[in-house]
C-alpha cells in the first residue's frame, strides 16, 4: 500500500473533533459491562481464566455477538473466531466510495491468563462496542466505517502461540504455522478449534482482512502511570519478545541409591539455566527483562532424580540486537551447563516479535485529544506485548493506557477504577468520531 493509501483516513476536517459535546456519555455503564463479561470464566480464586477455544471462551464470544447486535451493531465470526462488530458507513458518503475505503478498527482480546484479571483485554473490547453504540445515538452513521473487534486470543496460555487473532487477521499466521500444536492437556490446536466451532470447515469467512488503522484501548498492567500522575499513557513503541522452550534430558534413577557425582539429574541442570538467565539479565541492565515461569521435571517425584526437565523463557527489550545478544548468551550458558552434567540440551522458539513503534500521526491526534479534555498524558513504551504490534505491520496502529492500581495484572487483584477507565473510554471516542465522522 502506498503512503496515500495508509494514511487515507486521515483526511478529515480537524475542527469537527475540537471542541465537540459528548453527551450523556457519563452514562455509559462500562464498569458494568466488565463486571458482566467477567462471569465468563470467573474462577474460585476471584479471577477470570478464559483459555482460547475453551467452554468459558466459547460463552464469552458468543455472548459479546449478542451484545454487539443489540447495540445496533452487526456481528461477525472469522475462521479463527475473532468476532467483529460493524457499524456501517453511510452508503452515500464520499468516503465509503473512496479507493481507500477501509474500516477503522478498535478492540482487544478476551482470553485471558490462568486467574487472571477482569481488565486485560476486556476493557479495549467493552469500551469498543460502547463507544460505537454511543457514536451511533449521538451522531448517527458514520461517514466511514468503524468496526470493535473481540480478538479471540493474544496470551498464549493455552497452547504455545502468541497473538493467533491479530497474526491471522493480518495474514502475518495462517492454520499451517498451529494446528499441531498441542495443549498442557494434549489436545491439538485444529481440533480444539474445531470443536469451539470455527475453522476452515465451518461457514465462517477468512480470518485475513485489511483494515484502515487499528487502535487498542487498555488498561498499563504497569506502575507508571500511577506513579507519575497521568491519566493516559500513548504508547510510542511495544518491546520486542521472543519465547522459548527449553528441554534438558538426563537419566532418571533412584534418589537413594544413586551416588550424587554419577547422576545425571536434568532438574538440577535446568535449576543452573535458570541462573544464568537471571546472572545475564541483569548484567545486560534495564530494560532487558528475562522470565523463566515454568518448568515441569519429569517423572515430578521426590524419590526420584528427575531424567526431564522443560522450562520456558521469556526475553523482552526495546532494541531487537540487544534481544538477540542476549539470547545468544543464554544459549552458550546453556550448552557449557549441559556438558559439565552430561545433559541433552534441546530448544524450541514459539514467538519471535521484533520491537514496534506506533504509528506517529494517530500518537498526535491522542495528544490533541488529552489536551482538548484537559488530562494529563505520557508518552511510554509497553513492556508488554499486545496485538497492537502486530496489526502495525499492516495499518496504522496506536494503544492507549489507562493507570493499573499498583500495577497489578495478570492477577485477580488487577484493577482499574471507574473514573481512569471512563477518561480512556472518552478519548478513544473522541479519535473515533474524528476518524469516522471527518469529512
Amino acid at each position: 500500500m502506498n503512503e496515500s493509501g495508509r494514511y487515507a483516513f486521515f483526511n478529515t476536517n480537524d475542527s469537527l473533533s475540537d471542541g465537540i459535546m459528548l453527551p450523556n456519555i457519563e452514562k455509559v455503564e462500562l464498569q458494568a459491562m466488565l463486571d458482566w463479561l467477567a462471569g465468563y470464566g470467573a474462577d474460585e480464586q476471584g479471577g477470570v481464566t478464559r483459555l482460547l477455544y475453551d467452554h468459558a471462551w466459547c460463552d464469552a464470544q458468543h455472548a459479546l455477538a449478542v451484545k454487539m447486535q443489540e447495540k445496533g451493531l452487526a456481528a461477525e465470526f472469522d475462521q479463527s473466531g475473532n468476532l467483529f462488530g460493524t457499524l456501517k458507513a453511510d452508503s452515500g458518503s464520499s468516503v465509503t466510495n473512496g479507493e481507500h475505503n477501509l474500516p477503522i478498527v478498535t478492540g482487544s482480546h478476551i482470553d485471558s491468563v490462568v486467574h487472571g484479571g477482569k481488565y486485560d483485554g476486556a476493557y479495549g473490547v467493552a469500551a469498543g462496542i460502547l463507544a460505537l453504540e454511543y457514536l451511533k445515538q449521538q451522531f448517527g452513521v458514520p461517514r466511514r466505517t468503524l468496526q470493535v473487534v473481540s480478538l479471540c486470543e493474544e496470551e498464549g496460555s493455552r497452547f504455545p502461540f502468541a497473538y493467533w487473532g491479530s497474526r491471522s487477521i493480518t495474514g502475518a499466521a495462517c492454520l499451517d504455522d498451529v494446528r499441531e500444536l498441542r495443549d498442557a492437556a494434549g489436545a491439538r490446536f485444529e481440533d480444539a478449534m474445531t470443536q469451539a466451532g470455527f475453522g476452515p470447515d465451518s461457514n465462517y469467512r477468512s480470518a485475513k482482512r485489511h483494515i484502515g488503522a487499528f487502535i487498542e484501548l487498555h488498561i498499563e498492567q504497569g506502575q507508571v502511570l500511577e506513579r507519575l500522575g497521568h491519566s493516559i499513557g500513548i504508547v510510542s513503541a511495544i518491546v520486542g519478545q521472543k519465547r522459548f522452550s527449553v528441554t534438558v534430558g538426563g537419566e532418571a534413577n533412584h534418589a537413594g541409591t544413586t551416588p550424587m557425582i554419577w547422576r545425571k539429574d536434568a532438574l538440577a541442570g535446568a535449576a543452573d539455566m535458570i541462573s544464568a538467565v537471571r546472572r545475564i539479565a541483569l548484567q545486560a541492565g534495564h530494560p532487558l527483562v528475562a522470565t523463566v515461569g515454568q518448568v515441569i521435571p519429569d517423572p515430578g517425584v521426590g524419590n526420584v532424580v528427575a531424567g526431564r526437565a522443560v522450562f520456558s523463557l521469556d526475553i523482552r527489550h526495546i532494541q531487537q540486537e540487544s534481544m538477540e545478544q542476549c539470547w545468544k548468551q543464554m544459549l552458550e550458558a546453556f550448552t557449557t551447563i549441559a556438558e559439565e552434567h552430561e545433559l541433552e540440551l534441546e530448544w524450541e522458539e514459539h514467538l519471535s516479535v521484533a520491537p514496534t513503534s506506533m504509528d506517529a500521526r494517530i500518537i498526535h491526534d491522542i495528544q490533541e485529544i488529552c489536551l482538548q479534555e484537559q488530562l494529563s498524558s505520557y508518552l511510554m513504551a509497553s513492556g508488554a506485548g499486545h496485538d497492537s504490534q502486530i496489526f502495525q505491520s499492516a495499518c496504522p496502529t496506536a494503544m492507549l493506557f489507562v493507570p493499573s492500581c499498583s500495577g497489578i495484572s495478570h492477577n485477580p487483584l488487577e484493577f482499574t477504577s471507574e473514573e481512569d477507565l471512563m477518561r480512556g473510554f472518552r478519548v478513544l471516542v473522541r479519535l473515533l468520531y474524528k476518524y469516522g465522522y471527518g469529512s
